[in-house]
């Protein structure tokens, strides 16, 4: 029997909630977790987030659907919102880890991620790029992935957070 092989997602979560907070819905990130094991075999999926102590039942909710969470500090922008710049965390983390998987997963629609992928692609190492909807994803990046990116707006029924009625 073939072994699975082993990949690894590196998640842009900023990213990745703003895209589908505009398409109209809410990520239930157990149901992710579990799409990306049983589609793509992801065995490690990193989360790059920023920090806000505000937010330590999130990062807990997270970590129990089984993200490895790389937290970067946060700051506060010219615009007054928070911002965790987190590109060269996961950028970083990627490369290090190369040796480590067979395919990397590239979560985000940011442009800033074209070289990585373009470089993950060359060594054979891109299995793909998820982007929440092809009218949010940076023009570079989709021509960069190619065939290989994926938008979750056809994922939603699959992955659509529902609250329970109790």
């Amino acid at each position: 029997m073939r072994e699975k092989p082993n990949n690894y997602a590196f998640i842009d979560s900023q990213n990745l909630n703003l895209g589908i907070q505009k398409l109209g819905w809410k990520l239930d990130y157990k149901k992710f977790r579990i799409y990306l094991r049983e589609k793509y075999d992801v065995k490690q999926a990193y989360m790059f987030i920023g920090f806000v102590a505000l937010n330590q039942k999130l990062y807990d909710r997270l970590q129990e659907a089984g993200f490895i969470l790389k937290f970067k500090p946060t700051i506060l922008g010219t615009d007054g919102k928070i911002k965790g710049n987190v590109d060269t965390d996961l950028v970083l983390q990627a490369l290090v880890d190369i040796n480590q998987y067979n395919q990397a997963i590239i979560v985000s629609s940011d442009g800033d991620f074209y070289s990585l992928v373009s470089h993950l692609d060359r060594k054979g190492k891109l299995k793909a790029v998820i982007s929440s909807d092809e009218n949010n994803c940076s023009v570079l990046l989709k021509q960069t992935a190619k065939n290989k990116i994926q938008y979750m707006y056809d994922l939603r029924q699959k992955l659509e957070y529902i609250p329970y009625l109790k």
